[in-house]
């Protein structure tokens, strides 16, 4: 038998056999989603990896940048003078690891670019954020598809672990008004670091990292082991947080709990049915397919958290631009604008919120509107709301 596969067998003859409550068979048969790719993020995949979790999913638009690399132990200096993805860095990493694990790289952003199917299939979801904006979005999508997440925190020798789950914990009603104010900023982890350093700080240790990362990982075990948790082998630090602070080496856990009935972030969307229809399908074709599924010739597919541009006009010429793309997208124009002496915010931008059988550009694809493979559809009719999930096929490997 060769070295590889010997170390592949480690996982399959269940190397953690020890722990009481560790079942393999859960842990190599789960399904986790990473958010945010930077330290913590590096460290969650790097344990994920040895524990033998066997399906992960890593989402993160950022490139990998030589500042990275004294706190992240997947990237390489190769892979950021090569400026690859930091989800196909970390991918190809976590294969030297553990080649068991199959994993989905999605280069995006959590907020726009993965669907709410991809959600909905997952046993628990981490995430690994810098800003409250992509926390808050990740909130929203774990709620709707009613599945926990793990939020973790780091800054200098400070972290802080956190579990919020559908019914018992929310991030976004844990926000006070000032937390609000901060959603509207959002850097990358690269500009933070670039930024701190200029100006004298380091805004994070590789022993922080570790030890937070360590701390969300051990509670996403925790949530694919969900029977051991009810019968009490297992507590869970939901409604709770987990604060360790390295200077003075203190930490402690204490109740951090807000779950508000009138909160709208928190709303369920459920049940959930599948269409026929998939990200590539013409939103004419697609309105035809779920309005016959449905039962229901009058649909109209309502664009919940973001909007389609089809045209701006200029705000002193009255030029008007031709757009076509969902409002998520304009920050891409930003270069072609600045050609033309133009910003996005020199435009008045027609948005379009709902689609129905008048929408003018019936031959665009569901994705170029500006859903995500495996999204779920909020469609409303006459009298009801449904809630439809695109038949998008994705492929761990």
């Amino acid at each position: 038998m060769s070295s590889a596969d010997s170390k592949d067998r480690l996982w399959d003859n269940s190397a953690y056999r020890n722990l009481s409550w560790f079942k393999q068979d859960k842990v190599s048969s789960a399904k986790v989603l990473v958010a945010g790719c930077g330290a913590l993020g590096n460290e969650v995949l790097k344990n994920l990896a040895l524990f033998g979790v066997g399906n992960i999913t890593i989402v993160d638009f950022d490139r990998v940048d030589m500042s990275n690399l004294t706190r992240s132990v997947l990237f390489s200096a190769q892979d950021a003078e090569q400026k690859l993805y930091k989800v196909e860095a970390a991918a190809k990493s976590i294969k030297r690891i553990n080649s068991n694990v199959k994993i989905l790289p999605i280069t995006g952003d959590i907020a726009c670019d993965v669907g709410l199917g991809l959600i909905r299939s997952m046993d628990a979801v981490i995430g690994c954020f810098d800003n409250r904006y992509a926390r808050y979005c990740l909130n929203r999508l774990c709620m709707r598809a009613g599945v926990p997440w793990i939020d973790g925190g780091i800054l200098g020798l400070e972290g802080t672990v956190r579990v919020f789950a559908p019914h018992k914990n929310c991030y976004a009603c844990n926000l006070g008004s000032e937390g609000l104010k901060e959603l509207s900023g959002r850097l990358s982890c690269s500009d933070i670091i670039r930024f701190n350093e200029e100006n004298g700080r380091v805004p994070t240790t590789p022993v922080i990292a570790s030890i937070i990362g360590a701390v969300q990982a051990q509670e996403a075990l925790k949530l694919i082991h969900r029977e051991e948790m009810e019968n009490g082998e297992l507590s869970s630090l939901c409604g709770k947080i987990f604060y360790y602070e390295g200077q003075h080496l203190t930490s402690r856990i204490a109740n951090f709990e807000a779950y508000d009935d009138d909160c709208p972030v928190h709303e369920t969307w459920s049940p959930v049915t599948l269409t026929k229809a998939d990200s590539n399908t013409s939103v004419g074709e697609a309105i035809d397919l779920i309005a016959a599924e449905l039962q229901c010739p009058d649909i109209t597919i309502r664009l919940t958290d973001f909007g389609f541009v089809d045209f701006a006009e200029d705000k002193l010429s009255g030029e008007k631009i031709e757009i076509m793309l969902p409002s998520h997208k304009l920050a891409g124009m930003t270069e072609q604008l600045k050609a033309q002496n133009r910003t996005p915010e020199t435009l008045f931008k027609h948005e379009i919120r709902n689609i129905d059988r008048n929408f003018k550009y019936k031959h665009l694809t569901l994705k170029q509107i500006g859903f995500a493979i495996q999204d779920v559809l909020h469609i409303s009719s006459p009298g009801a709301d449904y809630y439809v999930q695109l038949n998008d096929k994705c492929c761990f490997a």
